[in-house]
């Protein structure tokens, strides 16, 4: 084997590291913003679980973060709350940086 076959394994073991964190990641910061979410629309108890479970799964219907952004706005909408879709991309955003160095600890 060559050298540029091992740092092209070397590179390749790298990508996919990379995109399995990013994953959980993003995993996680789905389950955090369906847990905020849910505080403020006044859940309780395992339904605060429960929501943030639908949060994670809503995330498996388009490609990006469009269509978890679309639920929890809609759904703040709907229960009578006041947050703005900007509230919500902000906290999306702080929630992911958060979850992207929980991840990083981890490994």
């Amino acid at each position: 084997m060559t050298t540029f076959d091992e740092r092209e394994r070397g590179f390749e073991k790298k990508f996919a590291l990379d995109q399995e964190q990013e994953f959980k990641a993003t995993a996680r910061r789905n389950r955090m913003l369906g847990e905020w979410a849910a505080g403020l629309m006044g859940l309780q108890g395992p339904q605060i679980a429960e929501y943030a479970k639908a949060v994670v799964k809503s995330d498996f219907e388009q490609p990006g973060d469009e269509d978890v952004f679309r639920k929890v706005f809609e759904d703040l909408k709907g229960a009578g709350g006041s947050t703005t879709e900007g509230e919500v991309r902000m906290k999306m955003a702080e929630l992911l940086a958060q979850a992207r160095e929980s991840v990083r600890n981890e490994g």
